[in-house]
């Protein structure tokens, strides 16, 4: 994804677009970390229902993110549930229901409850953390840490630099892909052809990440880039009373799943 992409052409009613990047941050932050802490299987079920709310309504739906939502999030859940319920210590959990039984080994109910709790978990904190991945673009996500947070610029812009390399390699690798096939250079199939054709592609690369570096220090040093402690910015990032209202919200409906669950009542 280019980070200087305009921003995604979408409804009124898809008001996660038209939020701050801070919000979108600081809204799930803490329920992210305190699900770091819970063991049961409701609070993690709740809190992906929630995310898939807000996800649902607030971004525009598409069918790789239903496919994300509705298929890999929930079998990335169960493939990392199953996985721990497999390396947990029997001695350490509830040996009443015997799931499976091989040998002298035996999965558990205990075990498997374990595990999927952590799996269902994990996938609640990656569910969070995509209210913000999928409404929020590079470039407004610096401006709003250097206009609220009052990161300096140098960092901020520095980095967003850095990361612009990364559809800048993408355009590069496919240019010279092209050229190497026009050329008929390194053909052929299996292992041996694959890493002849990479390993051709590592030097034309490097060299044109060392032209694209030396352009952008360039052109950073033409515009004063680092000279005064701060910059005049074109596009302002505010922070609204939407912004508040979101947070507030999000934050509230979190303190009451924590408080109407209670994960932690049975410590």
């Amino acid at each position: 994804m280019d980070p200087y992409a305009e921003r995604v052409r979408a409804s009124p009613l898809r008001f996660l677009y038209g939020l701050n990047p801070l919000a979108k941050l600081l809204a799930p932050l803490p329920a992210m970390v305190l699900l770091a802490f819970v063991r049961d299987l409701a609070t993690p079920a709740a809190f992906l229902a929630l995310t898939y709310a807000v996800l649902l309504v607030g971004v525009s739906i598409t069918p790789r993110l239903l496919v994300v939502l509705l298929a890999l999030v929930p079998a990335a859940a169960v493939s990392i549930g199953f996985g721990f319920s497999l390396w947990i210590d029997p001695s350490g959990v509830d040996q009443s229901l015997v799931v499976w039984r091989v040998g002298s080994w035996t999965l558990y109910g205990g075990a498997l409850l374990v595990g999927f709790a952590t799996g269902l978990r994990i996938a609640a904190i990656i569910a969070l953390a995509l209210i913000a991945g999928l409404s929020t673009t590079g470039p407004d996500l610096v401006r709003a840490a250097v206009q609220q947070l009052r990161v300096p610029y140098r960092i901020g812009y520095t980095a967003l630099a850095a990361f612009r390399f990364v559809p800048r390699f993408g355009h590069e690798l496919e240019v010279i892909r092209h050229a190497h096939r026009v050329r008929g250079a390194h053909g052929g199939r299996g292992p041996l052809a694959a890493a002849a054709r990479w390993s051709g592609y590592l030097v034309p690369l490097l060299a044109g990440a060392i032209r694209h570096a030396e352009r952008v220090a360039l052109a950073m040093d033409a515009r004063a880039f680092g000279a005064h402690p701060d910059r005049t910015e074109r596009h302002l990032v505010p922070w609204r009373v939407r912004d508040g209202v979101f947070t507030a919200a999000f934050v509230a409906a979190s303190g009451a799943i924590f408080w109407v669950l209670f994960p932690w009542g049975a410590a």
